[in-house]
């Protein structure tokens, strides 16, 4: 993909068709499921003028409409009003299997007072923030997840135990196996193209069903709208089959953990690479050095961005491949930012700490805002890991280990008000809270097998 950036050529041709009759006005919400509503190509012109209200409170809702406390939302003072959504005219797409005429899909953000705990939106403001100091970051990004021989209704029949996955052993980059599946990888190709996802590859993981696809590297919001795309598109696509995917970062104790990987590098206002001195060690260039300062200083404060549900924590149970700290490394995969690449085209630096629960415009935005604030205040990372940084793990910057220090980090932290905000802060950690009290209540079957018989 270029780094062009889209045009709303494809609106206005789409609008301009007799033929034409709906099209789906979208929004993301924090946990990076799209919401919205269809309506009819007339609606969709006022809309664009005025904006469609939609209730903020979706934003404060888990995936399956689990109401979380939002302050000023859906506490005692929220009155459940709706606020505008903005159409974005450059983000129209098609939607796979829907008919011609009814096939439109385009993304929105919030407008007013909620823009300010609206994601897309949010990644914005970082991403003009840093244009701002003539740093322009380019990223893509890597979405893995299991694929299930299991109907949802299969799934939940069997408490969401002994399931079968697409593959019955671990299968890392086994061409057999991409062959017998490779209808799937065929059919979520094709479903790309209408979707303008630049799905750069495709392969088997470290388990049975598991799998990752990657999005091609671009600027501003459209490898996060891609990403989004991606991970809604792939979960529909399994449901038509017959089949479900899950992104919980730690489904089973026997998995290993599922994770989006985001891949960073960062230029200047000409598009000239900045991360690239020919005449350092590694090529990493004094700039690149104080953006990976950033990260190790920053992400931790953020953990809750990277790691938002109470099962995002499962992922650093011994024995998985879970980043052990906030270390950095030259292509070291045990390491949280694995620095990549050799030239000016392919050098960069891979956030390693995101599940593949996480909302892709926080996880881009609280990186980006995290590197270029190194930049600016030209912090110096710390030493390099080299060799295994699992069995020789750093002292130093940690992300957080559980959701209460997770949510305390995020609450406390003056870097995070600024860069992403004092109500976004709020709003977010409230509902994580209200997540983490609501689970608090539950008794795991675990327990149950471990201790009902005790004494």
């Amino acid at each position: 993909m270029t780094d062009t950036a889209p045009d709303s050529a494809q609106l206005h041709a789409y609008m301009d068709d007799a033929t034409s009759r709906f099209a789906t006005v979208a929004l993301v919400d924090t946990n990076g499921l799209l919401r919205g509503q269809m309506v009819s190509v007339s609606s969709l012109k006022g809309i664009l003028k005025n904006g469609m209200g939609m209730a903020p409170a979706q934003l404060a809702l888990d995936p399956t409409d689990e109401m979380l406390e939002m302050p000023g939302v859906t506490d005692g003072t929220g009155d459940f009003h709706d606020d505008p959504l903005i159409v974005d005219p450059t983000s129209a797409r098609r939607i796979p299997w829907a008919k011609p005429g009814h096939d439109l899909l385009v993304l929105t953000n919030y407008s007013g007072d909620t823009a300010q705990i609206c994601p897309r939106s949010i990644l914005k403001s970082v991403l003009d923030r840093a244009a701002a100091h003539g740093l322009h970051p380019k990223y893509g990004m890597e979405l893995e997840y299991t694929l299930f021989d299991e109907t949802p209704e299969s799934a939940r029949e069997k408490g969401y135990r002994n399931l079968k996955t697409a593959t019955m052993h671990p299968s890392h980059d086994l061409v057999l196996y991409q062959t017998v599946q490779t209808e799937w990888y065929e059919a979520v190709s094709a479903m790309c193209e209408p979707l303008k996802i630049d799905l750069a590859k495709m392969h088997e993981e470290i388990g049975g069903g598991f799998l990752e696809a990657c999005i091609g590297a671009g600027q501003g919001l459209e490898p996060a709208d891609q990403l989004v795309l991606l991970k809604n598109f792939i979960r529909a696509l399994a449901l038509r089959q017959g089949r479900s995917v899950t992104f919980m970062p730690r489904w089973t104790e026997t998995a290993d953990s599922q994770s989006i990987h985001l891949h960073i590098s960062m230029k200047d206002e000409g598009g000239k690479t900045l991360f690239h001195d020919p005449k350092a060690e590694q090529g990493i260039s004094q700039t690149f050095r104080h953006f990976l300062g950033g990260l190790q200083k920053y992400i931790g404060d953020l953990s809750l961005v990277f790691l938002p549900t109470v099962n995002s924590y499962r992922r650093f149970a011994p024995g998985t491949f879970a980043p052990p700290g906030l270390t950095w490394g030259y292509e070291n995969r045990t390491t949280c930012f694995r620095v990549v690449g050799h030239d000016a085209g392919s050098l960069r630096v891979e956030n390693r700490l995101p599940g593949a629960d996480t909302n892709p415009y926080l996880t881009a935005a609280a990186t980006i805002a995290a590197g270029v604030a190194g930049i600016l205040e030209q912090i110096e990372p710390q030493a390099e890991v080299k060799g295994n940084g699992h069995a020789n793990p750093q002292e130093g910057a940690d992300y957080a280990r559980s959701m209460p220090e997770a949510i305390a980090r995020l609450r406390g932290s003056d870097f995070a008000r600024d860069w992403l905000g004092n109500r976004f802060v709020d709003a977010f950690s409230a509902t994580r809270q209200s997540q983490h009290d609501q689970f608090a209540k539950k008794v795991p079957d675990v327990e149950l097998q471990r201790f009902f018989d005790l004494g």
